[in-house]
C-alpha cells in the first residue's frame, strides 16, 4: 500500500476543504514571513546608515525629522544653520569627526547632497568609475542614481529646487558627473554628492525676484533679505562622531539649551520610532499567529470529519492487511502535506507582497527591499507550521486505533 499516493488521493477527493485549510495556513505564514523580512531588512538599513554617527545637529524642530532627513534622506530638513556655528562645533575637543550636509535640491527625485569627502569615506563608499569631487559643481552619483537616470561619467545635469519634480530647475548652473559609486547598500546608493559650496554657487546664479525667493526659502530662511546677492554661508545639518561617550552626555544638552541649534541623538530617535512601529507590527504578527492556529483547527476538523466518513474504507483496508500504524501514518501525511503546501504558498505570497512594497518604497524614497532574501527565522517558522500540522492531524488520527473492525463492516 502506497501511503503517500493514498494521502494525496484523499486530499484531492475533498478539494474545497483542502483548499480552505491550505489557504488559511498560507495567509498566516505569508504575513509572518513578510513581517520578518521587512523587520530584518529595515533594521539592517537603519543600523548600517547609523554606523558611527553619534549626534546630528540641525535647525530647531523635530529631532526625528532631523535624523530622517540628514541620515536616511527620507524627510524634509527642519531648516538651515550657519556654517560658522557648525565649524565651531566641529572644533570642540569632544568631537572626533564632523560632516557638513547641505540639502534642498534634487535631480529626478534623487537628492543632491552637499558635503565633503569625509561623508563618502564614512559610509565606506568606493568608486566604480571616475574620481571623487574636488571642486564646486562636480558630482559623484550613487549606483541606483546612475541606473535609473542613465547618467554617465562626464554627463552634465541641472538640479531642481526642493524634493519633488515640480521644483524650479537651476538651469544656469549645471553639475558634472565625475564619479559613480559602487553599490554598498547604504544611503550613498540613492543620492548625488557634491561639495556643499556647489549649492551656494547654484543659488548665487538665480538672481531676480523668482531666483531670490527660492534662495530665501532654501538658504536664507523665512526672514531672509531677498535683495541680497550674497547668500549667507549656511548648511542644513552636521553629522557628529564623538571621541568618547562623555560627548554624547554633555554636548547635546549644551547645544539644545544654549544655542539656536537642535541636537538629535540618532540611536534614541530611531529606537523611539521602531518602538512606535513595533506596536503595529506586533498586532499584525499576533493576527497572523491566530490565522495559523485557525488553519490548524481547520486541518483537525477536516481530518476528523474525513475519518468519520471513511470508517468503512479504513475497516476494509485493515481487513485487507493494512496495519493501524500505516493508516495512522496516512492521516498524519495528509495534515503534513497541507502544512507544507500552506508554508510554500505563504512564502510565495510574502515575496509578492514584499515586491509590491519595494516598488512603492523605491518610487517614493528610493529605498527598496531584497525580494529574494531569506530570513533565518523562516526556518523556525517552517518547523512551527509542521509541528502544528502534525498535532492537528494526530488528534483525529488516533481514532484509527479505536476503530472496531467487525462492527464497522457489519454496519455497512
Amino acid at each position: 500500500m502506497n501511503v503517500i499516493k493514498i494521502s494525496l488521493a484523499n486530499l484531492r477527493d475533498k478539494p474545497l476543504s483542502t483548499f480552505l485549510s491550505t489557504l488559511l495556513m498560507a495567509l498566516g505564514v505569508g504575513l509572518i514571513s513578510l513581517l520578518l523580512l521587512i523587520s530584518q531588512q529595515l533594521e539592517d538599513k537603519f543600523t548600517r546608515n547609523l554606523k558611527g554617527i553619534d549626534l546630528v545637529v540641525g535647525a530647531k524642530g523635530s529631532p526625528l525629522q532631523i535624523i530622517l532627513s540628514s541620515i536616511y534622506q527620507i524627510d524634509s530638513p527642519t531648516g538651515n544653520i550657519p556654517l560658522s556655528d557648525a565649524m565651531m562645533l566641529g572644533r570642540n575637543p569632544m568631537v572626533k569627526e564632523a560632516i557638513p550636509l547641505a540639502m534642498g535640491d534634487n535631480y529626478k527625485l534623487f537628492r543632491i547632497v552637499g558635503t565633503d569627502s569625509t561623508y563618502f569615506s564614512h559610509f565606506e563608499g568606493k568608486l566604480s568609475e571616475g574620481r571623487l569631487f574636488q571642486k564646486t559643481l562636480e558630482a559623484v552619483i550613487g549606483s541606483k542614481v546612475a541606473r535609473q537616470t542613465g547618467l554617465k561619467l562626464g554627463d552634465t545635469f541641472a538640479g531642481a529646487h526642493g524634493f519633488d519634480e515640480e521644483g524650479h530647475v537651476h538651469g544656469d548652473a549645471k553639475y558634472k558627473v565625475v564619479g559613480i559609486a559602487e553599490p554598498n547598500n547604504s544611503v550613498i546608493d540613492n543620492i548625488i554628492l557634491t561639495p556643499y559650496e556647489s549649492l551656494w554657487k547654484v543659488h548665487e546664479g538665480q538672481e531676480g525676484s523668482q531666483g531670490n525667493a527660492i534662495i530665501g526659502e532654501m538658504i536664507h530662511g523665512p526672514e531672509a533679505d531677498s535683495t541680497s546677492n550674497e547668500p549667507p554661508q549656511e548648511i542644513t545639518s552636521l553629522l557628529i562622531k564623538f571621541r568618547n561617550p562623555m560627548g554624547n552626555v554633555i554636548l547635546p544638552r549644551i547645544i539644545n539649551e544654549n544655542s539656536k541649534l537642535q541636537a538629535a541623538s540618532p540611536a534614541l530617535e530611531i529606537t523611539r520610532m521602531l518602538d512606535l512601529l513595533g506596536v503595529g507590527v506586533d498586532t499584525i504578527r499576533w493576527m497572523a499567529l491566530v490565522i495559523i492556529i485557525i488553519a490548524g483547527i481547520s486541518v483537525f476538523v477536516s481530518l476528523y470529519n474525513s475519518l468519520k466518513e471513511r470508517k468503512y474504507e479504513m475497516a476494509l483496508m485493515l481487513a485487507m492487511g493494512a496495519t493501524r500504524s500505516k493508516l495512522f501514518l496516512m492521516l498524519l501525511l495528509e495534515g503534513m502535506i497541507i502544512s507544507i503546501l500552506g508554508y510554500a504558498f505563504g512564502i510565495i505570497m510574502s515575496r509578492i507582497g514584499l515586491a509590491v512594497l519595494s516598488a512603492g518604497a523605491d518610487q517614493s524614497f528610493h529605498y527598496s527591499f531584497e525580494v529574494l532574501a531569506i530570513s533565518p527565522l523562516e526556518g523556525l517558522l517552517l518547523g512551527g507550521v509542521l509541528v502544528l500540522g502534525l498535532l492537528a492531524a494526530a488528534l483525529p488520527s488516533l481514532n484509527v486505533y479505536r476503530l472496531n473492525l467487525s462492527r464497522t463492516l457489519a454496519e455497512e
